[in-house]
Parts: structure tokens; sequence; C-alpha cells
């Protein structure tokens, strides 16, 4: 179903130490000149993950409904059409050259690398276009393409959890952060997992447009609104295996659909029909955990992302359904060995990250 567009939002002006392209036009001959679109240039290639170039894509596209002015093009290295990962063929705009300015260049990841080293060309194709891009951001295994071409020297960044370790031992001049969703350093943009992609691309037009049209982006396209960058890549859910029987299966969706609840051990025992042992011994078989731990995990995870919006350690302690602030307190320094306090400090939103910087 086609939502009815918003009211427009004023496009912001680039900061200026972000060194964004001053484009301006007057195709009219009228004199009034007009800024160009914000130009986001897709790297893609033979074996490019699908999800990594549409997830983000879709959020620009979006975005231009509420007010933004995003251009989209795709690029390969040749100026020849590519094959995705699912073997969908993707028609592309033109090759990368460094006549193809844009204001965000966007490099997606592939399953290809890193089981395969970067070949050069596809290097050289993000080195080319990065020396003239505002701001250059990877999705995914996109790091490793950013890394090959020394775009990663010496900066913070972050990819796939699950091949975070090969990006620091191939290119250890990167201080690689496995567990974040995405790193910004400078101008220099890195995501986790594709899903993270669509995390980073709702960050970026946050960071051009402010966090209402970010927000009303997220809400149209039915997703959580960003999460923050400094955010865990990992959840308590899915930390382990599910629960292969049913009946904790049950509990344990409980607990995550309302972590406020009292999941006391007499109450959570009380929905299966079991005993408080019988409870105790399917946790520990299946998850390795108690009951009372598995409660504290799923609410750590809310407080956490509550920190993450902007919500004051009180306001996340009673929401996420710790019994005080203290209790929440106490696990927040045996997990993180920092405050909740400290935590929001260090982790922040893009928008107030980008405002301190």
């Amino acid at each position: 179903m086609s939502l009815p567009p918003a009211s427009p939002t004023r496009r912001q002006s680039a900061p200026p130490e972000s060194g964004w392209l001053a484009r301006e036009s007057d195709p009219d001959g009228t004199g009034v000149v007009r800024a160009a679109p914000h130009r986001v240039a897709v790297l893609v290639y033979d074996g490019v993950t699908l999800l990594d170039v549409a997830g983000p894509a879709e959020v620009f596209k979006e975005a231009n409904r509420f007010g933004a002015d995003y251009q989209i093009v795709l690029l390969s290295p040749t100026g020849a059409d590519v094959t995705s990962n699912l073997g969908a063929r993707l028609a592309v705009d033109g090759a990368v050259g460094p006549e193809q300015a844009s204001d965000t260049l966007l490099v997606a990841g592939s399953d290809l690398y890193p089981r395969l080293r970067v070949p050069a060309d596809l290097a050289d194709a993000a080195r080319i276009p990065a020396a003239a891009a505002g701001r250059v951001a990877s999705i995914c295994t996109g790091a490793f393409i950013l890394a090959a071409a020394g775009l990663l020297d010496g900066k913070r960044a972050t990819t796939h959890w699950q091949v975070a370790h090969s990006l620091a031992a191939w290119y250890p001049t990167c201080r690689v952060e496995p567990d974040a969703i995405y790193v910004r350093d400078g101008t220099t943009y890195t995501s986790a997992g594709v899903t993270a992609g669509i995390d980073l691309a709702l960050a970026l037009v946050e960071e051009d447009h402010g966090p209402d049209l970010a927000r009303e982006v997220a809400r149209a396209l039915v997703v959580y609104m960003q999460r923050a960058g400094g955010q865990s890549q990992f959840s308590a859910p899915l930390q382990g295996p599910p629960p292969r029987s049913p009946a904790l299966r049950k509990i344990t969706d409980l607990v995550t659909a309302d972590p406020r609840g009292d999941h006391s051990l007499g109450e959570l025992a009380k929905h299966l029909n079991v005993s408080t042992r019988q409870l105790t011994r399917l946790f520990h078989d299946e998850l390795s955990t108690t009951p009372a731990r598995y409660v504290e995990n799923i609410r750590f995870d809310m407080a956490r992302a509550l920190l993450d919006q902007g919500h004051t350690a009180s306001q996340a302690a009673t929401v996420a359904g710790f019994p005080s602030y203290e209790s929440m307190r106490r696990v927040f320094s045996r997990k993180l060995s920092i405050s909740p306090a400290a935590y929001q400090r260090r982790f922040s939103t893009t928008r107030r990250t980008s405002a301190s910087r």
C-alpha cells in the first residue's frame, strides 16, 4: 500500500568539514540556483550481495518521499552490468572514474570476500571514486574492499562478526571492532551484516536531514529506528542456539515479548505447569544458563537499546523491567565494567555523535 508523502523537510546543507561536493545548478536559466541532488553511488560487481545494494538504496529512495533529494546510481568497475549473488542481473549506470563524483559512495559486500582476496581492479574501483566522495561507506563484507583499497588504514571499522577476525588479520593497520553495528571514523563508515546496512543508511539520512525525517523513513519501511553504531551485533536471544523444546521456546518468547513482566522462577514455571526444578533443568540443558540469568540478559539488551536512543538511566531501568536503577547498574558493571551513564556517554546515537565531532 502506498503511503501519502509527508510534508517535505528542508534539505540541510552538509557541514563544511565533511568535504561534500558543493554542486549547484540552474537548469532553467532563471537565475535561481538550486542545490544538486545528493548523489549516492553504489559500487557493484559480479557476486555482490543483493540485499547489501537493495536495503540501503530503499532507505534513500524512501527518504525522497519525505523531502530528501538523493540520486542513486549503480557503478561497476568496467561499466558492464553485473550478476548478484542470487543470479539476478543488475543494470548499472556507468563505470567508476574520477568524473563520476559522488557525495556518498557505498561499497556493497559479497560472500566471495574474504574467502578470496580482493582483486586489484575491484580495489581500484573503490579507491578511485572514494578520492572525490564526500563520505565513503561499506556494507557488511564491503569493508574488505575498502581495506584492500587502503581506505581503512589507521581507521576504526567493523564488518560481519563471522569474518571480523579475518579483516583484522589481513589488514592489521585497521582497528576492527567486531561487535559494533556500524562504525564511523571521520568520513568513513563501515557496517556489520546485511541488515546493519539499513541501520547505517538510516544513520546517514539522519546525519543529512535530522532524526525526524529518518524516523519517518524507518516507520514507512516498518523497521526499528536505526540501532546506534555502538550497539552490539548480538542480543540475548541470538547469542546461542534457540530452544529445541516447544515448552522452553514458549517461555523465552514470553520473556522477550514483555521484559517488564513478572518473570520470577515460580511465575515462569506456572506458565508451563512444571516445577521450578524442572524449568531450571530445561534452561540448563538447552541454553546453558538459568531462568533468572536469561531474564536479566533480555532486560539488559532492552536497557542498552533505550540508552542508545537517549532515554535516561532511570527510564531505561523502569521500561526494561529492572527492579531498580541500582540493580541495572550492577548488571552493566558486571557485563561491561562501566556504569549505564558511562555506557551512554561512550555509545550515543548518530545525531549526538555527529554533533560532537
